[in-house]
């Protein structure tokens, strides 16, 4: 019988400094009224000069990982979604591999915008299923703050930066991940866009004059789409589970706008009780959204073992998911980390094997230079 992936740590970081509405409409024309009552949120969190979508990855992961009880040369696999990686290459995820020590671990990004944690979920899981992967690592992390036009007051008021982590763990036992849903409708892909950076429009001055590095978004749109696709992916993944809705005891969904929430919530005749909410405080935080709302639905008590929950989101692309799940939580014994002495081992680690590649270039090289 193939094994179940069961989410067995979960983590979150966001940065300290808070961005209101009110500080916002000192820089464009809106106001905290205007804003609360058309997307739910008051309130944002935005990363400092010395954090980055990685740097929150690994605070994230290093939580999760605590929790599960696992150490990170356990890993087998690390997916980092996100739309704000570190750089186009490396993958931010490899930074996050040699920042936690994860030294028998593969690592790679995944680019499904708001949807990709869902995605990479699915994937990790069904790595799981197969048998190819015992313990993976899945993190939503932004900086979505670095790539917001902050003088388009159409996205600056909605997107904050957060990162969220999830271990996942092969067990015999039924429960974890059961059922998981994809899609994609590329027709709509320039709704949601960041137009600049890639090889259709490579960095130059014109581009940056242009403003083809900020987020394009038409928002009458998205909102059509995404109230039309939340309801029915959500429905879809529970029958595929075998689930009733009425059998679901949490629906945790993107955290992109109340009111796309509340509609699709409307679609499943749930009420809003079932449903976690917490864009009031963080924003869109695109990848991370979801696992920071898990996290903070844990703490609160909201989601228990043996619980039947619905992962569901859209974004970009324009891609949609959902994932079914039973909750089970830790399988090891709660691991104790010592963040400073660990960390300071692993940037150890992480210079000797660049002294290592360094001499091995050197001999590599000397070798050639002798047998010409």
């Amino acid at each position: 019988m193939s094994p179940f992936a069961h989410i067995t740590g979960w983590g979150m970081a966001v940065p300290e400094r808070i961005l209101t509405n009110y500080e916002i409409s000192q820089i464009v024309d809106t106001t905290d009224e205007w804003i609360q009552k058309n997307t739910g949120i008051r309130e944002r969190r935005v990363a400092s000069e010395d954090q980055s979508t990685a740097t929150l990855a690994v605070d994230a992961a290093m939580k999760a990982l605590e929790l599960a009880g696992l150490s990170p040369e356990q890993l087998d696999l690390i997916i980092v979604s996100t739309s704000s990686p570190e750089y186009i290459f490396p993958a931010t995820a490899c930074i996050v591999q040699d920042h936690i020590g994860a030294t028998k671990a593969g690592a790679f990004d995944l680019l499904a915008a708001c949807s990709g944690f869902i995605y990479a979920l699915n994937m990790a899981s069904q790595a799981i299923r197969a048998g190819s992967v015992q313990n993976a690592l899945v993190i939503g992390s932004e900086t979505l703050s670095r790539i917001v036009n902050w003088k388009d007051r159409a996205t600056c008021i909605l997107f904050g930066d957060g990162a969220g982590a999830f271990v996942l763990q092969a067990s015999d036992t039924p429960g974890g991940i059961l059922a998981g849903i994809m899609r994609s409708d590329g027709s709509g892909g320039d709704l949601l866009a960041l137009p600049g950076g890639g090889s259709k429009h490579p960095a130059t001055l014109e581009t940056v004059e242009l403003g083809l590095h900020f987020v394009k978004m038409n928002g009458h749109e998205v909102f059509r789409f995404a109230t039309r696709v939340m309801s029915q992916a959500t429905k879809d993944v529970a029958a595929a589970a075998g689930f009733q809705i009425s059998d679901i005891n949490l629906v945790i969904p993107h955290q992109a706008n109340r009111r796309i929430i509340e509609a699709a919530m409307r679609g499943l005749d749930m009420p809003m009780e079932r449903c976690m909410v917490n864009l009031e405080r963080y924003g869109n935080t695109s990848t991370a959204s979801i696992p920071i709302a898990t996290v903070e639905a844990v703490e609160t008590g909201r989601i228990k073992p043996g619980d039947k929950l619905v992962f569901v989101g859209f974004g970009a692309g324009l891609t949609w998911g959902s994932l079914a799940v039973q909750w089970s939580g830790p399988i090891l014994p709660k691991r104790k980390m010592y963040p400073a002495s660990y960390h300071a081992w692993v940037r150890v680690r992480s210079l000797l094997l660049r002294i290592v590649r360094r001499v091995e270039a050197t001999l590599w090289g000397n070798d050639i230079n002798n047998n010409k």
